[in-house]
């Protein structure tokens, strides 16, 4: 039997920006209804949502975390998750996990990109939104200029449901607007207020605020505006009716004040997010199939059973744990469901429901509930699981791409044989990390989301697979490409004891167009060279492209025509034409003006105002070319190109520059010719380490 009933159900994913402080609500909701027997603090490392060890060393949420609690009769689940960048794929997941998102605002900082980001996000996947004001109790904390930057930032109404009572040191309480009370709270973080009336000197902000929320409020429904037109007074009944068809239809957002550290202001919100949709509010996804068909599914119990796989996560007892949304139908313990994104048969053992790092079994679970299930064999994150063998699915998430490149070196010999497969498994449970070796360089590059991002992966690596990797910056790979044209002849001739080796071409090397790569056109007639030589002269020639003159770069956008040559009845064979042809190649790119060239990216630089010229200077200092310049509220969004080599380590200098508030975007343009000196450096250094 489930826990609860689907109506009496809530999911809530707690998001925004690094620093808004969503796990310290997340603590404070879980003690409130006594769901814990303390306050976790982040801070003080014994918090239950952030309780893995990189957690614990860097101060702030890697990975979602889940839990629950019961709050009027309500049974919410919790899923708090990252606000950093880095880990963004924790949320892009979460959010199709949840119905509802309480965004966490810092009181101090408001807005910053990322939440931006994350709200167009909730947008798309149709969650129900609230929003916490956190840190009121800090210095410089301004709930006035939050409900501002939400109006123009976020482009929706703010609806203030609770006012703070004071600001800073002197923040006591809030003011519930809509029942026209006061709550002053202990500052010890038990959560304990005492009910008084409003304080004289905020009355006339209260009936302020109460009117245009009323108004707000009686604008969802023809009916309630009618009334209200009239002057009628809207009871409880038509308030509470107007918020949750409001909250559904996104007409204005929700907003609490409060200070979680201090467990100030949050009971409000826990009673509010009982009023949120439950699974039976939200509209499922539409599952396809790979011809185009869809089938939709309602969110009840005698529906088929489908599910979504948000997350993948290893446990040291239990093994390789799939997190896994509950959209429709039942499902039991010690059952068979069909991956039918795989599809594949899967057997469910127990089904867990996860309270931090403990583990609970489930007796059934049905629509709404997110619950794990281990050792699952073929199944990973974004996959479906349906209780019919269909091929329909859910949508596939997309991620962000790698912006940072790190080349990984194992410590030991030991360590690089173990390198692969321990990267393997955790790019199961971090989609977005991606490794693979570099054929130009020779090294295992590890790719993600920032230096934050990848120095996570390797304390994983180290701590749970225990294999020791150093890290460097990567070298770039670097082209060469020619300038001039020229024909030169290739002959290899070898004399032995038997049978010689004889080879003989004449080859005419041009430059291709930027980006056409490599070009071979075979104008032998007559027999010159017999056919069957012809493939090894290319191989030969392709060959000696991986090695260019100047730095040993890979050679391309070049043409090579093969027009006359010899051969020897007895001698010639395809060794000899394709040693010709790789001699020949080697030969012309003396004469042709070899030149260098660097990739370049595309790089969309978001920053503060105040940040923006500290940020262009650098950027030009990188010799970046910056193509334009677009307002964003109190960011600037700025869209440059830039030569791979000045951005290999740009996320922390970014960082630096404008105090953690930046964010950045990378993406391959093109190659082109680097500057004369750039050159000359490269070269130089590239020599050197081949002992040149």
């Amino acid at each position: 039997m489930r826990r609860y009933s689907t109506e009496n159900l809530r999911d809530i994913i707690l998001i925004s920006q690094s620093g808004s402080g969503k796990t310290s609500l997340g603590e404070a909701m879980l003690f409130n209804a006594k769901a814990t027997t303390r306050l976790g603090k982040v801070l003080e490392g014994n918090s239950v949502l952030d309780f893995e060890p990189e957690e614990q060393k860097r101060q702030g949420s890697v990975f979602s975390a889940l839990h629950s609690y019961e709050w009027k009769n309500k049974g919410i689940i919790l899923l708090d998750t990252p606000g950093d960048a880095n880990f963004v794929s924790e949320a892009i997941l979460g959010l199709k996990a949840c119905d509802n998102a309480t965004f966490v605002l810092d009181a101090i900082d408001s807005i910053k990109p990322h939440t931006e980001l994350l709200w167009k996000m909730a947008i798309e996947e149709g969650l129900a939104k609230i929003c916490f004001v956190n840190k009121m109790d800090r210095e410089r904390a301004d709930f006035d200029q939050v409900l501002k930057d939400i109006k123009e930032i976020l482009e929706i109404r703010a609806l203030p449901i609770t006012l703070p009572i004071g600001k800073e040191t002197g923040f006591k309480g809030v003011i519930d607007v809509l029942k026209k009370k006061a709550y002053i709270y202990e500052k010890d973080g038990s959560g304990s207020s005492k009910k008084t009336d409003v304080p004289p000197d905020m009355l006339d902000l209260l009936d302020v605020t109460y009117n245009e929320v009323i108004e707000d409020l009686a604008e969802v429904d023809d009916a309630l505006m009618e009334k209200y037109l009239d002057g009628g007074e809207l009871t409880q009944k038509d308030i509470s009716s107007a918020l949750s068809k409001g909250l559904a239809q996104g007409n204005f957002l929700p907003v609490f004040a409060g200070s979680a550290v201090l467990n100030m202001g949050v009971q409000p919100l826990m009673d509010f997010i009982c009023q949120a949709h439950s699974p039976k509010d939200r509209h499922i996804p539409t599952l396809t199939d790979e011809k185009g068909g869809t089938r939709q599914l309602k969110p009840e119990e005698e529906a088929t059973f489908s599910s979504y796989v948000f997350k993948t996560m290893s446990d040291p007892y239990t093994g390789k744990l799939s997190l896994i949304r509950c959209f429709s139908g039942i499902l039991n313990p010690d059952s068979t469901v069909h991956n039918s994104s795989r599809d594949s048969k899967e057997r469910v053992g127990s089904i867990l429901s996860l309270e931090g790092k403990t583990q609970t079994p489930l007796e059934q679970i049905g629509p709404g509930d997110i619950f794990a299930v281990a050792k699952l064999k073929d199944t990973k994150t974004g996959d479906s699981l349906v209780g019919e063998p269909l091929k329909f699915r859910f949508p596939t998430p997309e991620y962000p791409e790698a912006i940072m490149h790190m080349a990984v070196k194992p410590k030991t010999k030991g360590d690089e044989d173990k390198i692969l497969p321990a990267f393997q498994r955790l790019m199961e449970e971090d989609p977005v990390l991606h490794v693979h070796r570099d054929e130009q360089t020779g090294e295992f590059i590890l790719s993600g989301l920032g230096q934050v991002h990848i120095e996570t992966a390797v304390d994983r690596l180290k701590r749970r697979f225990g294999v020791d990797v150093e890290l460097k910056t990567p070298k770039v790979p670097y082209k060469e490409t020619i300038r001039a044209a020229t024909e030169v002849q290739g002959k290899y001739k070898k004399q032995t004891g038997g049978h010689g080796q004889y080879g003989d071409v004449w080859i005419a090397v041009e430059p291709l167009e930027s980006g056409k790569g490599f070009e071979f056109v075979n104008k032998i007639v007559g027999g010159v060279i017999p056919r069957q030589y012809i493939p090894a002269v290319n191989k030969g020639v392709v060959n000696a492209m991986k090695e260019g003159p100047l730095g040993g770069y890979p050679v391309e956008d070049v043409k090579v025509t093969l027009y006359d040559g010899s051969y020897h009845d007895v001698d010639s064979s395809e060794l000899a034409f394709k040693i010709a042809g790789s001699m020949a190649f080697k030969k012309a790119m003396e004469n042709c003006k070899p030149v260098l060239l660097e990739p370049i990216m595309n790089i969309t630089v978001m920053v503060p105002e105040e940040s923006m010229g500290d940020v262009m200077g650098d950027l030009n200092s990188r010799r970046a070319k910056i193509e334009g310049m677009e307002s964003r509220g109190k960011y600037q969004e700025l869209k440059a190109k830039v030569p791979m080599a000045e951005v290999l380590v740009y996320a922390s200098d970014l960082t630096s520059i404008t105090s953690g508030r930046g964010a950045f975007s990378l993406s391959f343009s093109h190659y082109e010719e680097a500057p004369q000196n750039i050159q000359e450096k490269i070269i130089k250094e590239a020599r050197a380490q081949d002992g040149k």
